[in-house]
């Protein structure tokens, strides 16, 4: 019979006001990117990436009081938030009871797992940064951007201008 993994050690992390604190053992379960609308929109962002941990393996250390949970019933999935602040905390669903899955950024430190995985790829955006060249913006410390691909024009070469046989 194998023996049960044991934990390595444990990994702290915190909402943005701090109000809640939480740990899990590590390492976590498995991490990745979710693409989903859901998830995008309950992070205001391009996409969530997640440490999912068993639930016997994650502690709310501090703040319990601070949690407030929205339970989406046609997905049969549950998010948890800071009330003071607003972080998402944890994302729960129906088909997996014995997991919860928490952002990777509310992290202090390692986790274990490095986000291999992507779920609802066929939902990225877009407008959401894939990894192009970027160059630092002049003027302007800390900024970068992404230069247009588009050809430069050379003098003369301007589609619109009627040419002399017209």
């Amino acid at each position: 019979m194998a023996k049960a993994a044991t934990a390595a050690g444990i990994a702290k992390g915190q909402c943005l006001c701090g109000k809640v604190c939480f740990e899990i053992d590590v390492p976590a379960r498995w991490a990745w990117h979710d693409h989903s609308a859901g998830s995008r929109r309950a992070h205001g962002a391009a996409y969530a990436t997640y440490v999912g941990s068993w639930r016997k393996r994650f502690r709310v250390t501090s703040g319990q009081g601070a949690i407030t949970r929205y339970e989406d019933k046609a997905t049969k999935t549950v998010r948890s938030f800071c009330k003071h602040c607003g972080t998402p905390l944890t994302y729960e669903r129906a088909r997996s009871p014995h997991m919860v899955n928490i952002p990777r950024a509310l992290f202090s430190g390692r986790t274990g797992r490095q986000p291999l995985y992507h779920i609802a790829i066929e939902e990225l955006q877009e407008w959401t940064y894939t990894g192009e060249p970027l160059v630092p913006l002049k003027g302007f410390p800390g900024v970068v951007w992404q230069r247009s691909k588009k050809k430069r024009r050379i003098a003369g070469d301007d589609p619109f201008e009627l040419s002399q046989d017209a």
